[in-house]
C-alpha cells in the first residue's frame, strides 16, 4: 500500500511517500489557497498511486487544524485519511536534543 505522509503547517506542508516500510521525503508545499493545495495534492496522489493519507497531529490548536485540514481533504479528494499522534515523538526529540546538548 502506498501512503502520503503530511506534516501540516499554517505556511508550509511537508510531504513524504511511503510503501509502508520506508518513508522518503517528497517535497514541501507552500500553503496558498485550499483549492490550489487540494489540486496539487490530487496530482501527487495520482502520480504516486497513493491509497491512504497519514496526517501527523499534535495537541492543541495545531492538532485541531490538522484534523480539520484532513477532513476537508478526505471529503474532496476521496482518499482515506488516518491520523498519527506526534505528541510523544516531539517530546522524545526534545529530550534527545537536551541530552545531546543541542539548543533550539
Amino acid at each position: 500500500m502506498k501512503y502520503l505522509g503530511i506534516d501540516y503547517g499554517r505556511k508550509k506542508i511537508g510531504l513524504a511517500v511511503s510503501d509502508g516500510v520506508i518513508a522518503e521525503p517528497l517535497r514541501i508545499l507552500r500553503y496558498e489557497d485550499i483549492r490550489i493545495l487540494r489540486e496539487k495534492l490530487g496530482k501527487i496522489i495520482s502520480e504516486f498511486g497513493i491509497q491512504k493519507i497519514v496526517i501527523g497531529i499534535s495537541e492543541g490548536e495545531m492538532g485541531r487544524e490538522s484534523k480539520e485540514f484532513g477532513r476537508v481533504l478526505e471529503e474532496k479528494i476521496k482518499t482515506p485519511v488516518i491520523y498519527q499522534d506526534e505528541s510523544l515523538s516531539t517530546q522524545t526529540a526534545q529530550e534527545l536534543s537536551i541530552g545531546a546538548g543541542i539548543k533550539r
